[in-house]
């Protein structure tokens, strides 16, 4: 009998956690609190970025990994006056299901309903869903949100995806080319280059392929990234040196070995009637290094 793919609750950082295993040694662990992916091994290397010197208190934002961001997009929300930057999903618990296992690959769901904590936020009723399907050389985040509530739900969000690179300075991003850019920075607006570099602080924001499930980017031709053409927006950032040093939870190099690309929604919030339903998706394929 061929082995099966595992799932085992464990620990990160003193928080409780919940790791995926497959027999040919591909691994995701992510952390209950925001159903954050903290960890994803394939191919015998680490693919995701996690800062040593996150705040692993069960309420602060983790830096790194796959934040999920919702109900609003940095300070762009329905509630924006009241809502923590990015939302409060990654701040909060969220509740495993349980798992679907093979030989092959492993499924998992975690789900967050409003409650106490999020209606001192929000006072909108919704049902999100985070399922993690894990296969060899493969990852796919889909992220569902359920308007369970009588009235409208508005919201933006993001897979605030924390790619590990070598040397960011080195990197490169292919397959925006063309596509509407803006940089937030400068408030320029542009159009992307077939081959996108980071030789200094980076943050923009990129109109997603309206075919952008079958139009993937390719990071330092080792990761193929793709999204659903639900999310409006792909979003890069690195906050190289100046702004590193700046932040608390990361180390003074710790740009140097990250960048995000991000499925997102930035701009248009996407509406939602009571009882209708949404999915978003980010899928993560290596390639031969």
């Amino acid at each position: 009998m061929s082995a099966q793919a595992i799932c085992r609750a464990t620990e990160f950082a003193g928080l409780p956690a919940i790791e995926l295993a497959l027999p040919q040694g591909d691994r995701v662990q992510l952390a209950l609190q925001g159903a954050h992916v903290l960890s994803w091994i394939s191919g015998g290397q680490e693919r995701l970025y996690l800062s040593p010197k996150s705040h692993f208190d069960g309420q602060s934002a983790i830096r790194g990994g796959v934040p999920v961001c919702f109900p609003q997009f940095n300070q762009r929300g329905p509630c924006a006056d009241r809502l923590p930057k990015h939302g409060f999903a990654r701040n909060v618990p969220w509740q495993a299901e349980a798992p679907q296992l093979s030989d092959q690959a492993a499924s998992l769901t975690l789900r967050l309903t409003d409650n106490a904590v999020t209606r001192q936020w929000w006072p909108q009723a919704f049902a999100a869903g985070l399922q993690l399907d894990l296969q060899p050389g493969n990852l796919r985040m889909s992220l569902t949100v359920h308007n369970t509530d009588t009235q409208p739900l508005l919201f933006s969000g993001a897979l605030h995806t924390y790619f590990a690179v070598p040397d960011v300075t080195q990197a490169t991003l292919q397959g925006l080319a063309g596509q509407s850019e803006w940089d937030s920075l400068t408030n320029r607006y542009a159009e992307a280059p077939e081959t996108v570099r980071f030789n200094a602080e980076f943050d923009r924001v990129y109109a997603a392929s309206e075919n952008a499930s079958k139009s993937p980017l390719t990071l330092n031709q080792t990761v193929r990234i793709s999204q659903s053409a639900s999310w409006a927006n792909t979003v890069v950032w690195n906050p190289a040196s100046d702004l590193c040093s700046r932040l608390t939870d990361m180390p003074e190099e710790g740009w140097l070995h990250m960048l995000c690309v991000e499925a997102a929604q930035v701009f248009e919030p996407i509406s939602l009637a009571a009882g209708q339903q949404w999915l978003g998706w980010q899928h993560l394929q290596v390639l031969n290094d």
